[in-house]
């Protein structure tokens, strides 16, 4: 019954109307056989036409169910995004729109009857069509932030409009057939605009927090280090660095999140000048010896055996960087081990590759992608030391990106861990502006 009713579906359908025309001419050339041909002749006709009749009736019927199917495919895709929140416009190689759904048309406040028509950045002007043709075109936006790699597909930007207060995410990929080639794009446009003033809203209440707290501890940690030059006995000696050390890592917690308010702000303050990379490094290395002779660890500086390009860098900051990293290499290593900086110039890239390898504790392989989300601390790093505030590794990536590189990390439980970072060695690859590069 079922295949029956699903036979009836598929014989009212356009596509079978051949079929229905050419058994209707077989009827009647049948007949007309019939009256005027003999038996074996009706025979052979007979049977030729009811072939060409069954392979027609096949073709068609297949046809049918794979339009029918087609058909009902796209209406539950038309249907899944049209009731998406987020905006989907869908264009060709000449910018002639193809979809446009519902939320697209709200978020971007753009007329409703652009499917067919051409897009062109001489339309901007047009009523309703501003913001449509500046998520079209980005380079006619007045802030974009490029959040991927130029030329790798999917393209991720953020958009920001002040009139009106908007914040897009628009995600743009390549729409191609199965040989490959290029039929369009599709911009996938997500609404960020209330998820930005409550991240920024919390940035400020944690800036006026920390400001709050950074004045009186200040003044707590002074009084401590005033007090630890005086003449004490044992116990006032131990209370005295006790309430110092608390201070010093409190105030250390403080400085921390009002530097990530800073960089999430746009406003930590960069200064790029001209640098050499080794003279840098060994400055950095030196400051640190007491620290890693303190803890019996090892420092090492391994050179290339080649000159290496000046960088563009802002001394200060990417100092802040390097002796974070350097820092934890040395606080979560093993007794009597070492600490190794390398230093690699890849000319092909325009890069150095700056490497700090430890002999530590390593990380666990399913927290190496986290370590640099803000409060993320690994749970053997926790473990060995308690202190910390998990915002360190954050601040360290944002500054290597801010400075046109990149991070990433190699680590083995219990062997030891390597954090690689990239400088730019063409000073036209530095980022133009301060961007914050949040957890992906």
């Amino acid at each position: 019954m079922t295949s029956f009713k699903n036979f009836l579906s598929y014989a009212r359908l356009p596509e079978m109307r051949l079929f229905w025309f050419i058994l209707v001419l077989v009827i009647i050339l049948f007949v007309i056989d019939a009256i005027y041909l003999p038996a074996l002749s009706l025979f052979i006709n007979a049977g030729f036409l009811l072939a060409i009749a069954a392979v027609i009736f096949v073709s068609n019927l297949r046809l049918a169910r794979g339009n029918l199917e087609v058909k009902v495919e796209r209406n539950e895709l038309g249907s899944i995004v049209g009731n998406l929140r987020d905006g989907i416009i869908a264009y060709d190689p000449d910018f002639r729109v193809l979809i446009v759904n519902r939320s697209a048309e709200s978020i971007l406040g753009m007329p409703g009857d652009l499917v067919g028509k051409k897009l062109s950045p001489d339309r901007m002007r047009e009523d309703g069509m501003s913001l449509v043709i500046q998520v079209i075109f980005p380079s006619l936006a007045p802030a974009t932030v490029r959040r991927s790699d130029a030329g790798v597909y999917p393209q991720v930007m953020d958009f920001t409009f002040s009139d009106p207060d908007l914040e897009l995410r628009v995600t743009t990929d390549k729409i191609t057939d199965p040989r490959g080639n290029l039929l369009g794009f599709v911009k996938l446009i997500h609404d960020r605009t209330r998820e930005v003033r409550l991240l920024k809203s919390k940035r400020e209440f944690i800036s006026v927090a920390a400001h709050q707290l950074r004045t009186p501890l200040t003044a707590i940690n002074w009084t401590f280090e005033g007090l630890r030059s005086e003449e004490l006995n044992d116990k006032q000696k131990e209370l005295v660095e006790t309430g110092y050390g608390a201070a010093a890592k409190l105030l250390k917690t403080v400085n921390d999140l009002l530097d990530v308010s800073k960089i999430e702000d746009g406003r930590f303050g960069y200064a790029f000048e001209k640098a050499d990379i080794l003279e840098f490094l060994d400055g950095a290395l030196k400051e640190t010896a007491d620290f890693a002779k303190h803890l019996e660890i090892d420092l090492y500086l391994e050179k290339p055996q080649t000159a290496l390009p000046p960088v563009t860098i802002d001394s200060g900051k990417l100092k802040m960087a390097f002796m974070n990293l350097l820092d934890n290499a040395i606080r979560y290593n093993v007794a009597h081990g070492s600490v190794t900086v390398r230093v690699k110039n890849e000319p092909e890239k325009s890069r150095v590759i700056i490497s700090v390898s430890d002999t530590g504790i390593g990380i666990p392989g399913d927290e190496v992608q986290k370590l640099f989300s803000k409060f993320f601390r690994a749970s053997n790093a926790s473990a060995t030391a308690p202190d910390g505030s998990g915002l360190g590794l954050y601040i360290v990536r944002n500054i290597i990106r801010r400075h046109g590189g990149d991070i990433w990390v190699e680590s083995e439980l219990g062997r030891g861990t390597t954090f690689f970072f990239s400088i730019p060695t063409d000073a036209s690859l530095v980022a133009k502006q301060e961007v914050v590069y949040e957890e992906e």
